[in-house]
């Protein structure tokens, strides 16, 4: 698997967040902040990000968190209709994959391997899945793992 290394700042960011097993309702997670975002017209030139902060290997499905995120400037206020927090940017090794379903599981099943291949080791942080709207464009996302210095 191809990829690059990237180092991402900090970034502020709004979130939505849904708890239960992920798949199609992590869509609708999606679509709530994309609801939100477009009110106040920030999707244009937005990064999105989906986080699955939780491991469904060892969180039981019912349990496991997933944030639907929109990066924000600093400059920007936020009101009190949606949660806000700072994500720790990092050393994440940036994945490109097309954005269907088939593609996005074999990169998944891909990752690890990968890692280990090119003698990195994953940080606590959770992977990050980014949208840029240049990329949405062409059916693509980057799945952004974190990795230790």
């Amino acid at each position: 698997m191809r990829f690059k290394v990237e180092a991402i700042p900090n970034l502020r960011v709004a979130y939505v967040r849904g708890v239960g097993p992920y798949g199609p309702a992590n869509k609708e997670v999606m679509e709530r902040l994309k609801s939100w975002a477009r009110k106040r017209n920030l999707l244009h030139s937005a990064t999105l990000l989906a986080i699955p902060q939780d491991n469904p290997e060892t969180t039981p499905p019912e349990d496991c968190r997933f944030d639907a995120c929109i990066v924000l400037s600093a400059e920007y206020q936020i009101g009190e209709d949606i949660n806000e927090t700072e994500l720790t940017g990092g050393k994440y090794l940036i994945y490109e994959v097309e954005h269907t379903a088939e593609a996005m599981q074999k990169a998944y099943a891909d990752i690890i391997p990968s890692l280990q291949t090119n003698g990195y080791q994953m940080d606590s942080k959770p992977i990050m899945e980014r949208y840029k709207q240049t990329m949405v464009d062409r059916h693509y996302c980057e799945i952004c793992v974190p990795v230790k210095p």
